[in-house]
């Protein structure tokens, strides 16, 4: 992992040879589904450089950008800024979100441009975002991620709140609303197929070398709370043992038919998720791993570890966003298990950093030593199948809290 330049092989998809001018949007759909996939095979193969990636998170204006309003010349430099600070910190990829709350920072067919731009969702930004980013990463020799959160729609409950066009706005049977917040309703076909279109949408249209999703798919559990699908349930719910096994049916469906879907658009696109970090406790199934924790299978309906036995994804971050040594979960012991998951399953495996935790006084001890995110990197490299790691946030890549990735990068 190198600065701008190099060849790059997080994903083994390297832009030697890349033409320029390729990030551009492409409106000929059959021309896209014909572009280049022999290059892209062939440079699948290649190996070289661990992975290092950098979130870029738009939703409520995280890392990007700064507030919404500013110009279309000040969000352009900020995301410059950006792309050229992943390449000082010696990035290979950005993962950069482009879907954050069901809107988008790309001319979308399918959502309203997004709100954290310009204050107002659906209102034009005057530029392009995704195609800017995809052109500029690459001409730093970065990759690019195109991030997409698949079922949330806003971070509060009025669908009146929405732009005038909005899916919900039109369908608002599509929605559900749990915890104050809304998001589709991940039960109903329809709303599958939707999301999908959304984020194929991009895929078609720019030369990305990935899509990837975040660990959102059915709501993290809040006490007291009811997600109320029923309705959905009833009618598409027949011959499952239970609703559980309906709901991660639907998720794995999510998964399987875009990991289809976008091969039979573009084959050179890898598939990427980054789930929660536990998949299921030992105490719950053998197969889990040595934790005591909250579990994607069971609380989130998502069988993470099913997409890769499966191969339905091409590589995955699990969020290890614990210090080493953490009673519940150990960083130490969940590397492990990770690994042997994707063992023998061609699917890339790189760690997701809380690089957002260092220095944090709110945090246990171990996040206010410096050399707690060296340690993490060193005690990876003992994992063969550790292609990588990926840092969160940008904001923080920037600050660098205790000079801690100085100390992760000091002998890369």
């Amino acid at each position: 992992m190198a600065g701008a330049g190099a060849a790059l092989s997080g994903l083994g998809l390297g832009l030697a040879g890349r033409p320029a001018g390729a990030a551009e949007p492409v409106e000929d759909a059959e021309a896209v589904e014909a572009a280049e996939p022999a290059e892209a095979a062939e440079t699948a193969e290649t190996a070289g450089a661990a992975f290092r990636g950098m979130w870029i998170a738009t939703v409520t204006n995280r890392d990007f950008p700064s507030r919404p309003g500013l110009t279309a010349a000040a969000q352009r430099a900020e995301l410059l800024a950006l792309l050229d600070l992943a390449v000082r910190r010696r990035m290979t990829a950005v993962l950069f979100q482009v879907r954050p709350s069901a809107d988008a920072l790309w001319p979308s067919r399918y959502e309203p441009w997004a709100q954290c731009l310009t204050g107002v969702q659906g209102a034009d930004s005057g530029w392009d975002p995704l195609g800017t980013a995809v052109t500029e990463a690459h001409a730093r020799g970065l990759e690019l991620h195109a991030w997409c959160n698949p079922y949330r729609v806003a971070s509060h409950a009025d669908p009146a709140r929405l732009a005038e066009k909005h899916p919900v706005r039109l369908h608002p049977e599509w929605a559900l609303t749990y915890d104050g917040r809304l998001l589709y309703n991940p039960g109903l076909p329809e709303v599958r197929r939707h999301v999908q279109d959304a984020m194929l949408d991009a895929v078609r249209r720019y030369d990305i070398d990935a899509l990837h999703w975040d660990d959102y798919f059915y709501p993290y559990p809040v006490a007291g709370q009811v997600l109320d699908d029923d309705e959905a349930f009833a009618r598409h719910g027949a011959g499952f043992a239970d609703r559980a096994a309906w709901r991660r049916n639907n998720t794995d469906l999510l998964v399987s038919e875009m990991a289809e879907r976008i091969k039979e658009v573009r084959p050179g696109v890898a598939f990427g998720i980054s789930p929660f970090g536990v998949w299921r406790n030992a105490g719950t199934d053998p197969a889990g791993s040595d934790t005591t924790s909250l579990q994607t299978y069971d609380d989130l309906y998502a069988d993470t570890r099913r997409w890769i036995t499966e191969r339905w994804i091409d590589y995955v971050i699990p969020q290890l966003y614990w210090n080493i040594g953490f009673p519940a979960t150990d960083y130490a012991k969940l590397v492990p298990w990770w690994e042997r998951t994707v063992q023998g399953t061609g699917v890339r495996l790189y760690i997701g950093e809380a690089l957002y935790k260092v220095g944090d006084p709110a945090q246990p001890a171990a996040w206010q030593d410096p050399g707690e995110l060296a340690r993490h990197v060193e005690l990876a490299r003992g994992y063969p199948g550790v292609g990588g790691h990926c840092f969160f946030a940008a904001r923080e890549v920037a600050k660098d809290p205790l000079g801690a990735l100085t100390a992760v990068l000091a002998d890369v």
